[in-house]
């Protein structure tokens, strides 16, 4: 494995660097200021006008759809060339991921419709997601079952003829509350009696569909995550689509979701080490500029030590999540399935330290909204539990090391 990047990696992360630097982090308070103006005339969840703005200048500069590796219909990049880019996006993670068409939960909606849909559904639903003219809703959690198990997912998806008829209640749907939503794609049970793993199927549901209701925001520590198209509970009621609407086939739910969710996982991963970077240089800006009993904070001891821890973990949460890139590039998600789950637990945990660190260094004004660091730690902690809480992944990876050593 080799740690630097090549020279198309690094032209890239110049070109996006200069678009941060330029457009992005100037346009902040722009954004916030316009979502604020938005929610008061009650259009809480649309899109800021300067988005489009900033859409098109990143577009203009080849910056977009880097995220869909080893497509032709993305930049043709690794996973591993993808990371820092990734990482750089995350440190306005409200911002410049959908800037550049590299937000989820469209990302992981694309990648399926890339890998598994037909090419009638790529035509539909794919293109217009890649242009950036629509965006897109993941229906998989539900409120009346224990979700960090997928295979329980109570909702039916039941064959009718040349139709299939939904029923089910969805909560925590990633983009539901944003009115550019036009697709949902729904995971729920085709077949019960088959084994647990191929009982679930994925079908596309345009949000208009009659008997599709979006019944509420759910906020994240009281964030309504508007970047991302918010959170929402979704019912579905007897909502009829066409057989034609099936991605893959039926019982492919289940490995199709597993598909989805380990670049998810990754992408979540690099985009918080962009996050606590951007913590750390905050926290260190602030204790050189602020004095307390006569000499600046950066001259504290407990300052001294969390910068150098933070740098530390900072460093080995990156190179944890190259490692689980390039085996995914050169070996296949399944080979790198032991070291997603690593980075799914340890990059969440140094990212929420991190950034809980720079909030005490700022004191109260790092729980503000006057700084970035309150809505990095809320969206840091929620990544304990979103694409499966830590618990699920430590058992997993717990139990594959116990296997390592116990092979009867």
């Amino acid at each position: 494995m080799h740690f630097g990047h090549d020279d198309a990696t690094q032209e890239l992360v110049r070109r996006l660097q200069s678009f941060m630097d330029e457009h992005v982090y100037p346009n902040e308070r722009t954004f916030e200021e316009q979502e604020r103006r938005n929610e008061a005339a009650g259009r809480t969840f649309e899109t800021p006008a300067i988005m489009a703005d900033l859409k098109t200048e990143a577009r203009a500069r080849g910056l977009w759809n880097l995220f869909l590796t080893h497509s032709d219909r993305g930049a043709g990049l690794t996973n591993v060339q993808y990371a820092p880019i990734a990482e750089l996006a995350g440190r306005s993670v409200h911002v410049a991921p959908e800037a550049i068409n590299c937000s989820a939960p469209d990302t992981g909606n694309m990648e399926v419709l890339d890998m598994f849909g037909t090419p009638e559904q790529q035509a539909r639903w794919l293109e217009p997601l890649l242009a950036g003219e629509i965006r897109s809703g993941f229906a998989m959690t539900e409120p009346d079952v224990a979700s960090s198990d997928a295979t329980n997912i109570a909702t039916r998806i039941e064959r009718v003829g040349d139709s299939y008829i939904i029923n089910g209640r969805k909560w925590w749907t990633s983009g539901a509350m944003n009115p550019r939503c036009a697709i949902f794609i729904v995971m729920g049970k085709t077949d019960p009696q088959a084994d647990r793993h191929h009982q679930q199927s994925m079908v596309l549901v345009p949000r208009d569909t009659p008997g599709v209701t979006i019944v509420r925001p759910l906020e994240t520590y009281g964030y309504l995550d508007g970047g991302i198209g918010g959170h929402g509970e979704v019912h579905f009621v007897d909502v009829r689509v066409p057989a034609s609407n099936l991605i893959g086939h039926e019982g492919d739910g289940f490995a199709m979701a597993q598909a989805r969710l380990g670049p998810g996982r990754i992408h979540h991963c690099m985009r918080l080490i962009g996050m606590a970077e951007r913590s750390l240089e905050l926290m260190c800006q602030r204790a050189t500029r602020r004095t307390t009993f006569g000499a600046p904070l950066s001259e504290r001891g407990v300052i001294l030590e969390w910068a150098a821890q933070a740098r530390i973990r900072i460093e080995q949460a990156r190179l944890l999540v190259l490692r689980a890139a390039w085996l995914i590039d050169t070996q296949g998600a399944k080979a790198a399935h032991a070291d997603i789950q690593a980075i799914k637990i340890a990059v969440p945990a140094m990212a929420t330290d991190v950034i809980d660190r720079a909030v005490q260094t700022f004191g109260a004004a790092g729980v503000s909204q006057d700084f970035p660091l309150a809505f990095f730690w809320a969206h840091a902690r929620t990544l304990h539990l979103a694409d499966g809480p830590d618990e699920v992944h430590l058992r997993a990876l717990g139990r594959r090391e116990m296997r390592q050593h116990n092979p009867g």
